[in-house]
Formats: structure tokens, C-alpha cells, sequence
């Protein structure tokens, strides 16, 4: 959900949550928090401007592969959404500054056969690859990006900086942290996220936190 103003300071929580529920930005079973918390599996990548890259390929006309500089030289929006963790929390009206994603998506050109794409994270420690799984029309939306700051400043390497995908009508674990790259598929196919349990798709207000059989 995509929203045009943010928060003006900080609101008591239980306020917030009570005006949340009532417009209905707040899914089943969370709760309004003031902070953004920290919660990743292994240790925090070493971003190095010289060597990191951003791939896109698979089912694609185009491969594409970014250096550091070619990235952010890209055009960038800015965007307010919410964001909402599978562990309950909820942050409200963050103001996402990156690319849009549609911007990598008319460069490398799916081609008819992709429905289905993998978002993937720092590749340094393959235990912790952040991998995520995504519909490509869960991709394909205006309010996706890939973010380099929120609410005006960086995004922290903790938070999964320099660059996070930013998927802000999904749980939070598909906005995959320290993205390097986007594989497109003709299937679905479970991330590191979803292999260890969590659900195929994500969506909050549902409340699909899990899967019934992880594989």
C-alpha cells in the first residue's frame, strides 16, 4: 500500500496502531512499531563499491550486470509505503528513496515464459544466501524498487544496504536484503526464506506468515 504524506515526528504507539487499524493499513496480528528492527540470520556482508555488482538473468532478452556506479546512476523515485514484518511488527509511511524496478525490468526484457522470479541476496556465505521467491507480478508494480535510502538517509548495512529490494504490499522477508541480482523463471521455485518454512507468497493481510509443508 502506497501512501502520499508520512508520519510528521513520532506519534505514541498505541495511537498510531489504533489510527492504523481503523484505516486499515494494519494487517491481522501485528503490531505498530516507532523503531525499525534489526532481525537477519549470519553476519553482516562487506559491501566494496569496486567489486559489488547487481545481475539480472534467466528468462531474459537482455542479461544485465551493474557495477556500483552504473546503479546509481539510474533514475531514482521516491515512494511512502508501509512495511510489515513476519514477526508482527509493522512500520508505517517510510519514504523509500531508489530505483524502480521497472526500470531493470525494461532493460532486461522477461521474455513470455517468465512468471516467476528469485531475489537474490549477498552471495558471500551460500548458508545465507537471502533468496527469496516472487511472482513476477508481485515484482511488476509501480511501488516496487530497489531502495538506497529511507526517510533521508542511507540504508545501514544491518537494514541491507546499499541496496534492498523494497516489495511493500508482501512480509518484509521478500523485500530481499543486500540484493545482487534477479533470476527469472517459467516456475515458482522456494528461496532460502521459504525453504526454512516460511510461505511461497507473503501477503500480510492474509496473514501468510508460513507454509504448510515446507520442502
Amino acid at each position: 500500500m502506497v501512501h502520499s504524506s508520512y508520519l510528521k515526528g513520532e506519534e505514541p504507539r498505541q495511537l498510531l496502531e489504533k489510527r492504523m487499524r481503523e484505516e486499515g493499513r494494519l494487517p491481522p496480528g501485528q503490531s505498530a512499531s516507532l523503531k525499525w528492527p534489526v532481525l537477519h540470520v549470519g553476519a553482516d556482508p562487506v559491501f566494496d563499491a569496486a567489486t559489488w555488482h547487481f545481475k539480472a538473468g534467466g528468462l531474459v532478452e537482455a542479461p544485465l550486470t551493474l557495477n556500483w556506479t552504473q546503479m546509481t546512476a539510474l533514475p531514482r523515485v521516491e515512494i511512502v509505503t508501509d512495511l510489515h514484518c513476519v514477526t508482527r511488527w509493522s512500520t508505517f509511511d517510510n519514504r523509500w528513496e531508489g530505483v524502480p524496478i521497472r526500470e531493470i525490468l525494461s532493460r532486461a526484457k522477461p521474455i513470455p515464459e517468465a512468471t516467476h522470479v528469485m531475489a537474490v541476496g549477498h552471495l558471500g556465505d551460500q548458508r545465507y544466501g537471502y533468496s527469496t521467491n516472487l511472482p513476477l507480478a508481485d515484482l511488476d508494480r509501480d511501488e516496487v524498487l530497489l531502495a538506497m535510502r529511507r526517510n533521508g538517509e542511507d540504508i545501514s548495512n544491518e537494514h541491507g544496504g546499499p541496496l534492498r529490494l523494497v516489495v511493500p504490499h508482501l512480509y518484509a522477508w521478500k523485500s530481499c536484503k543486500w540484493i545482487r541480482g534477479l533470476i527469472f523463471m517459467e516456475a515458482d521455485k522456494a528461496g532460502y526464506w521459504e525453504q526454512h518454512g516460511y510461505h511461497m507468497r507473503g501477503d500480510p493481510f492474509r496473514e501468510e506468515r508460513f507454509r504448510q509443508s515446507a520442502t
